[in-house]
């Protein structure tokens, strides 16, 4: 595999052809042209026309992330990787006049390419910067859209590319990317030439791996479409996610350790309503984290305190493997904080991230005078299955659950 300094000089390289009028191919020819690599992957009536020779010939993507990122006007994107900025160009065009595009590269001669192809296709609503993926040279929640074009590959840090673009979009806020997988189990020498046959210098992900460190990031919604097939597992695919919705001045993200004291207050400020949960005192970190599945963590954050506003989590039902899909989750409120959609938006988000999971049944119990918490899981389509009568005792008397279910349409069916 390639350092990142090659990987940049050598698409400085590439650049520098480009401003000499030369057609510039991180692959062979063949490969290129078979593998659908470049303008190929662009519809020349829709996209094409109309655009600099120097972003044609500098194309180097794996697909058209412009068309399955659904811009709308008015739209703040960033392309990650903008090469010569073909798909910064096309962006612009969708988001319109008020708008913004971005791109960013790490290469500066791809940079200089890109402002000059902007300067004569005399776009105005676009910006090119010098960085690299890892580190985003753009403030949190600063755009709607995040795209890239068979980039992220070359990255030996995926992981920080991943949360990097979680960081810089809005709640809400959609990833949409062009890239290139490895699917099944290929010979690790095979694979390896085939990546390197394509240009994918740095090594593609597999597929589940890509969706865990989206997951890791805080993603939901996750989808990855193959696209082309390079031989040997290899394939260009299109890459979806979202970063879940809420309200103003707040988000939501993955639970991190150094979340620990706070969640535990707010999980102990719920049991002091008598209204949240049989328990009356919040187990240690420790216990929270042993009875917990890692991967079904979420909080909400104030964005301008950093404060934690409400989390929700889940734990497994059974270790038998008929109900691996079945968890019972939690979803906690700050008693300051009710009343404004928060514990909705975690569940949303939460649902979402089940579903990502493989988990086809999420069920909780809930007291039936609580129609703080009943009324949003109803909304979102929870059922009340039955009542467990006089289940257990609770500050000295006999108490009701009700217990809630919400089949996935999406999972297990």
């Amino acid at each position: 595999m390639m350092a990142d300094r090659e990987i940049v000089q050598r698409y400085s390289g590439l650049a520098r052809q480009a401003m000499n009028g030369e057609a510039a191919l991180d692959c062979g020819p063949r490969a290129f042209a078979d593998g659908g690599f470049g303008a190929a992957g662009y519809d020349e009536n829709d996209d094409l026309p109309g655009l600099p020779d120097g972003a044609l010939l500098a194309s180097l993507g794996c697909g058209n992330p412009v068309a399955v990122a659904e811009l709308r006007a008015g739209e703040t994107v960033l392309d990650l990787g903008s090469g010569g900025g073909i798909d910064v160009l096309l962006s612009a065009r969708r988001v319109g006049p008020y708008g913004k595009a971005y791109g960013l590269d790490a290469s500066a001669d791809m940079v200089e390419l890109a402002r000059r192809n902007a300067a004569q296709a005399e776009m105005t609503n676009v910006e090119f910067l010098h960085g690299g993926i890892e580190q985003i040279p753009l403030p949190g929640r600063s755009v709607d859209v995040v795209i890239s074009n068979c980039v992220i590959n070359l990255s030996d840090d995926k992981a920080a590319v991943l949360a990097e673009a979680f960081r810089v979009l809005r709640p809400g806020g959609r990833f949409g990317v062009s890239d290139v997988v490895v699917d099944g189990t290929a010979d690790p020498v095979r694979q390896a030439a085939a990546e390197q046959r394509i240009g994918c210098a740095a090594g593609a992900l597999r597929t589940e791996t890509y969706r865990a460190l989206l997951a890791a990031a805080g993603f939901v919604d996750v989808t990855i479409t193959l696209t082309a097939g390079h031989g040997d597992g290899v394939h260009s695919a299109i890459v979806q996610a979202v970063k879940p919705a809420i309200g103003p001045g707040l988000e939501i993200g993955p639970m991190r350790a150094d979340d620990a004291a706070q969640v535990l207050a707010i999980y102990q400020a719920g049991l002091d309503t008598g209204q949240a949960s049989f328990e009356t005192v919040a187990p240690s970190w420790e216990g929270f984290e042993a009875g917990t599945l890692p991967h079904l963590r979420l909080v909400a954050v104030d964005t301008e305190t950093g404060e934690l506003v409400g989390w929700v989590t889940a734990c497994a039902v059974s270790s038998r493997p008929v109900y691996a899909g079945v968890v019972e989750h939690s979803v906690y409120v700050h008693p300051g904080c009710q009343a404004h959609g928060i514990g909705r938006a975690l569940l949303t988000a939460f649902i979402a991230a089940a579903e990502d999971a493989g988990v086809w049944t999420i069920q909780s119990g809930i007291f039936p005078g609580n129609a703080e918490s009943l009324s949003p899981h109803q909304a979102l389509g929870c059922r009340v299955v039955g009542t467990r009568e006089r289940v257990g005792r609770h500050h000295g008397l006999w108490r009701d659950v009700l217990l809630i279910e919400r089949r996935s349409v999406v999972t297990g069916t």
